[in-house]
C-alpha cells in the first residue's frame, strides 16, 4: 500500500530541557514516512545544539531558525512552507506522540476519507508524569463549535493536504492554533475526531498558554480582528471561556 509522506510541524522556542523528548517521539512511530521540520524562533538556550544531535543522524529531521524572533504564528507558518508531505501533522515541541499514533491516526483518515481529524489526548506534568486527565475530543467539531472552547488537542491535529492545500498561520502571539482551525473550518466543514489518546500534553508552569488571565485579550482580538466577529458576539464568546476556565469545564 502506498504510504505517503507526512509531514510534522514543529515550532519551538527555549524548549531544550524538552524537544530531544518530542523528537524521540516522533521517532518511535511505527510508521516511518515522514518528515520533522522544526523551526527556531530564535532560542537562547540551547535548544539548537539538542535538535542538531538527532538531525546529524536522522535525514528526516530538518531544523531551520528564524532570522529574528517573530512568535510561534511565524514559525509554524514557516514549517508549513517547507513541508512536502501529503499530509501535515502537528506537534509542540514539548508534546509528546504515542507510538501509533500517526499510523491509526493515517489509516482512520483513509478508511473514512476524512481531510481534517484530530484525537483525544491526556495531560502530563512538567516532568514528563501522568496527572490522570484525558481530554476527550468531540466526533466532529464544526467552525461554530470550534468558537466556544477549541476542544482541539494542537498536538493531535492532522489534516490531508493534497485535499485542502496549505495555510498560513494567523499572525497572532497567543491562540494561533485555534485561528489557523477556525481558517481551515473555512475551507472543510468538520474536524473529525477519534477517541484514541494519542498525545500527551506537557502542563508547563512558565509556557505561553498557561496564564490564563493574560489569554483574554488574546481571544478579544481572535474573535474581533481575525475571524471578524461583531462586538456581542466576541463578548459572548470571551465570557463563555471565561466561564469554562473559571469552573473547570471542559
Amino acid at each position: 500500500m502506498y504510504e505517503p509522506l507526512v509531514s510534522v510541524i514543529t515550532p519551538t522556542y527555549n524548549c531544550g530541557a524538552f524537544i530531544a523528548k518530542t523528537i524521540e517521539s516522533v521517532q518511535a512511530q511505527t510508521y516511518t514516512n515522514w518528515e520533522m521540520l522544526i523551526v527556531d524562533d530564535c532560542s537562547t538556550d540551547d535548544t539548537r545544539e539538542v535538535v542538531a544531535a538527532y538531525a546529524d543522524k536522522d535525514s528526516r529531521i530538518h531544523y531551520t531558525c528564524l532570522e529574528h524572533n517573530s512568535g510561534a504564528a511565524v514559525a509554524r507558518t514557516t514549517a508549513m512552507q517547507q513541508a512536502k508531505g501529503a499530509f501535515m501533522a502537528f506537534l509542540d515541541s514539548d508534546d509528546l506522540w504515542m507510538p501509533d499514533k500517526l499510523e491509526k491516526q493515517l489509516a482512520f483518515m483513509r478508511e473514512k476519507n476524512y481531510a481534517f481529524t484530530c484525537t483525544a489526548y491526556e495531560q502530563i506534568d512538567e516532568n514528563g508524569s501522568p496527572i490522570h486527565k484525558i481530554i476527550r475530543s468531540p466526533q466532529k467539531i464544526s467552525y461554530n463549535r470550534l468558537l466556544l472552547d477549541c476542544p482541539v488537542g494542537n498536538s493531535t491535529v492532522m489534516y490531508n493536504v493534497e485535499k485542502m492545500g496549505k495555510f498560513q498561520v494567523p499572525n497572532i502571539r497567543k491562540r494561533n492554533d485555534d485561528a489557523l482551525w477556525l481558517t481551515m473550518l473555512k475551507k472543510e466543514p468538520y474536524i473529525y475526531g477519534m477517541p484514541d489518546v494519542f498525545m500527551q500534553y506537557r502542563i508547563r508552569s512558565q509556557s505561553i498558554s498557561s496564564n490564563k488571565l493574560s489569554l483574554i485579550r488574546y481571544h478579544w482580538k481572535l474573535y474581533r480582528k481575525i475571524e471578524h466577529l461583531s462586538v456581542p458576539r466576541s463578548a459572548f464568546h470571551v465570557c463563555f471561556w471565561g466561564f469554562l476556565k473559571v469552573f473547570h469545564i471542559k
